[in-house]
């Protein structure tokens, strides 16, 4: 079969979310004379989505064979309807045939229903991360980046990440200068770095007073300035021996505490950061750092970015 690189298939499930369902079609249908977008749906007929809103595909699944791009853009959430054998050979035949296939958001569900993903990286929604890894042990799981790109198969985290998918398909393949004309079609920024990663706020679990690991969460969170405290304070407080304390908080959280607290170090110097207008030592210092060089190695670890780049981005007007 001939698959033209400008033919972009996007094969669109039952049950998905509506969001995700248009981002695909919008990204490419955008770009101008040359693309053609075939849109298809799993069934016959009209599809339900998340939204309450039916729609209904132009196209019928033997016009995706013509694609030298497949897109599954969302999906229904795992445990739903599984996904009928003639799609996954579809995708296996498309990648077969040398096609670039995607998954976007739920989307990489399908694609590793069809095992095009064992083997690989890939990502998804971090909120179905947890199931993703459990049921296809054979994916290298990436859980902190906005896509993967693996060459013939891609995937995305959630939502808008699909978007930033689309434009670097677009980038890659075809020129900058393309890609920048649907950004500005979309009014979004041509280029998010695709190992920037998906901003998952880890909040402090619902813990009774008295619990020793909860009075340690509240005691640090209260000193999150203080630079002396360490592990070894945080166990003082709650008087247990280092070795207990780190043994009942692993059982806990399934952390470590001292993750723990780098994490919770980071996640108020990101709240510093879109707020303030302190330099880095100052954000540092406000957090438990001693100065920038300490923060800037442990923030761009866990969020994928530098502290600067994360100010340019979420800072608050």
């Amino acid at each position: 079969m001939n698959r033209a690189r400008t033919t972009v298939g996007v094969l669109i499930g039952d049950g998905a979310p509506m969001l995700e369902v248009a981002v695909a079609p919008r990204v490419f249908s955008v770009v101008g004379a040359g693309f053609a977008v075939r849109t298809a749906g799993e069934h016959p007929g009209p599809l339900s989505t998340t939204a309450g809103i039916s729609i209904s595909a132009p196209h019928g699944l033997d016009d995706l064979d013509a694609a030298g791009v497949v897109i599954v853009p969302g999906w229904r959430p795992p445990g739903g309807a599984p996904v009928a054998p003639g799609i996954l050979d579809r995708l296996r035949r498309a990648h077969d045939e040398g096609a670039t296939v995607v998954g976007l958001c739920l989307g990489a569900f399908v694609l590793a229903e069809a095992g095009l993903l064992d083997g690989r990286r890939a990502t998804t929604h971090w909120k179905h991360l947890p199931t993703f890894a459990a049921r296809f042990p054979a994916v290298e799981v990436v859980d902190d980046v906005l896509y993967v790109d693996e060459g013939t198969v891609v995937t995305s985290a959630g939502s808008a990440a699909g978007l930033d998918a689309c434009l670097h398909l677009l980038r890659r393949d075809h020129g900058p200068d393309v890609a920048n004309t649907a950004a500005r079609a979309l009014v979004v920024a041509p280029q998010r770095a695709g190992g920037q990663a998906q901003f998952i706020e880890r909040p402090v679990p619902q813990l009774r007073a008295g619990d020793a690991v909860g009075d340690a969460m509240r005691h640090a969170l209260e000193r999150l300035e203080d630079v002396t405290l360490d592990v070894d304070r945080l166990a003082a407080a709650v008087h247990l021996s280092r070795r207990t304390f780190d043994r009942r908080f692993r059982e806990t959280t399934g952390s470590s505490p001292l993750r723990w607290l780098l994490q919770q170090r980071v996640l108020r110097a990101q709240h510093v950061l879109s707020t303030t207008d302190l330099d880095i030592d100052a954000v540092a210092r406000a957090c438990g750092f001693t100065d920038g060089v300490a923060l800037r190695p442990h923030f761009r670890r866990l969020v994928g970015v530098p502290p600067q780049s994360y100010r340019a981005s979420f800072r608050a007007s």
